[in-house]
């Protein structure tokens, strides 16, 4: 789950992997621990950090100090990237591609991690190669990193380009999102199993008896509903 560690720039912190190596001494087994940890502000800065101590809360304190310091912004449209990209790092391969809104991020746990924080709420991803933690986390960075905006690249290349393909795709979507109207929320789903039931005055079990015209409570022997007193004997019967 995401820690909020720091509440006046809304940074939240949450720990990808934790190592554990161990080293052994003449008195026995010496462990240390290693742990990976991706912070953002969900607002399209987004850093990671790796710190080792031999306690797992100093090394993910440390690692979260690490990462705070090498936050870095990430060019967004909307929820989405810009363009489709490509990091790599050592025998890791991760390739990021845009989607429409709705479509949610499809990734797994460590490069959901890192698009959870940095605000990128639809997006598709792949991996290829090796599925190391580390590697992964260093080339998704380094595919963000290449992210360009369309605006700078009209200015490098001194044209004007136009609306893109992923803005024209994130208007279409648009139309399909549903939209909740001004000053109320959208409400959740109602479950009314059961409610035709009670309607119908429907219950299991057996109640006491219906209460005659007189207002008197009929028994389940159904003695008192006849109108007689109570234990006495059946008309008839003489």
């Amino acid at each position: 789950m995401p820690e909020v560690i720091d509440q006046s720039s809304h940074i939240e912190a949450t720990t990808v992997n934790v190592d554990r190596t161990s080293a052994t001494v003449k008195g026995g087994r010496r462990f240390s621990f290693g742990a990976l940890v991706v912070v953002g502000d969900r607002k399209g800065k987004v850093g990671f950090g790796y710190g080792k101590s031999n306690e797992v809360p100093t090394a993910v304190e440390k690692a979260q100090k690490y990462a705070k310091k090498a936050m870095r912004s990430i060019p967004m449209i909307g929820h989405t990237i810009p363009h489709e990209v490509e990091g790599t790092f050592s025998s890791s391969i991760v390739r990021l591609i845009p989607a429409a809104p709705g479509t949610g991020v499809v990734a797994g746990g460590t490069v959901r991690a890192i698009l959870e924080m940095a605000g990128i709420t639809d997006c598709l991803t792949k991996c290829y190669g090796s599925t190391n933690k580390r590697n992964i986390v260093k080339a998704t960075f380094d595919g963000i990193g290449r992210l360009r905006e369309a605006r700078q690249v009209a200015a490098i290349r001194g044209l004007d380009l136009g609306p893109t393909v992923i803005e024209a795709k994130i208007e279409r979507g648009k139309k399909f999102m549903p939209v909740a109207p001004k000053g109320e929320k959208a409400r959740g789903p109602v479950n009314t199993i059961g409610e035709e039931r009670k309607g119908r005055g429907g219950s299991r079990g057996g109640g006491r008896g219906r209460r005659n015209d007189r207002g008197e409570g009929g028994g389940r022997d159904g003695g008192a509903a006849s109108g007689g007193a109570p234990g006495a004997a059946p008309a008839g019967n003489t």
